[in-house]
């Protein structure tokens, strides 16, 4: 079926940002291919995704070389969209990928050494038929590699046309430190730290978050509704087919205890209050914070796509209510 994009897609109420210290404004929801777009999913229900998250203003597409499963499916998956839909967009559009899990066998085919990255990156580019991503990130703190090793690699990076701006992903507070400075030593701007953020993993507030504030890189919070825990969807019990029921899945069935449905509850019922889901509110409230860019959404249909986007519609909290969360967060 032809696709042709919504000409109002940049007036249904997509609020952008601006990146760090950056010319770049990012939809604060972007869309991530981690789960949902690799050879072991619906084909057509991706394409149904990428269209719609399109058509309501997500310009932000985010990837990495290991997504699928298969590895390297979700980008060869996107490609084949890119190619078919959006040739005529695609400078419209941000695209990132990464590089430093485990990918293939042997010796270089995991951490970030420099055969790694570039390896990674060239891989990733036919995949995605582009000739260059917007933003490559490191995707993570390899402790085994030299870090000038792995940061000079992005500087040649940019250098090599092959990618606009590069990223960090999951770096410990010195680190990341290092990492600025270290870019901004070659002229290069760290754009994007990615990390993990929700109301149930908040570690990074108090360091990496403001530490990348003050140097002017943008924050990307990734599992913002904690692979599902802050939905309405374990209130009950682990449902068939959720992430906690596979076996492959990031949350385990052993995640889910009394202690955290309660808390869960409780949160439910002061969504219910603001009149959002839980999903809705725990994506406004990890918005709260400006110096947080765009917040990566992961939805396996439409329907959850167009529930997500809802939570634009309320993204203020009184101190009240945040006091509230803060509370019910720490179980007093």
């Amino acid at each position: 079926m032809f696709y042709q994009a919504d000409a109002q897609r940049y007036q249904k109420g997509m609020i952008y940002r601006k990146c760090g210290n950056s010319g770049i404004q990012l939809p604060v929801l972007s869309m991530g291919l981690w789960h949902n777009f690799g050879s072991a999913d619906v084909f057509d229900n991706g394409v149904a995704m990428i269209r719609h998250a399109f058509d309501n203003g997500i310009t932000h597409f985010d990837l990495a070389n290991n997504y699928g499963p298969l590895p390297g499916s979700a980008e060869e998956n996107f490609g084949k969209i890119l190619k078919k839909d959006f040739q005529a967009h695609r400078d419209e559009m941000i695209i990132t990928t990464k590089a430093g899990h485990l990918m293939w066998p042997g010796p270089y085919g995991d951490g970030s050494s420099r055969k790694n990255l570039i390896s990674s990156l060239n891989q990733s580019l036919k995949r995605m038929q582009l000739d260059y991503v917007d933003v490559f990130y490191s995707h993570r703190y390899d402790a085994t590699t030299p870090i000038e090793e792995t940061l000079q690699t992005l500087v040649d990076i940019v250098k090599q046309g092959k990618a606009l701006y590069v990223g960090i992903s999951k770096y410990p507070l010195n680190e990341a430190t290092f990492a600025y400075n270290y870019l901004k030593e070659q002229n290069i701007q760290c754009l994007m730290h990615q990390d993990r953020y929700s109301m149930f993993t908040r570690a990074i507030e108090e360091s990496v978050l403001p530490n990348a504030a003050e140097y002017g890189v943008g924050f990307i919070a990734f599992s913002p509704l904690a692979q599902g825990l802050l939905t309405n969807k374990y209130l009950h019990g682990i449902p068939e087919g959720s992430r906690a029921a596979r076996p492959d899945g990031f949350l385990k069935a052993e995640q889910v205890t009394d202690e955290v449905i309660a808390k869960v509850a409780q949160l439910n019922k002061l969504a219910s209050e603001r009149g959002q889901t839980l999903a809705e509110m725990a994506l406004a409230w990890t918005m709260r914070n400006e110096s947080v860019s765009s917040v990566i959404i992961g939805a396996s249909s439409v329907k959850q796509l167009n529930d997500n986007l809802k939570c634009l519609e309320n993204l203020s909290f009184d101190s009240q209510e945040l006091i509230l969360i803060d509370r019910i967060l720490s179980g007093k």
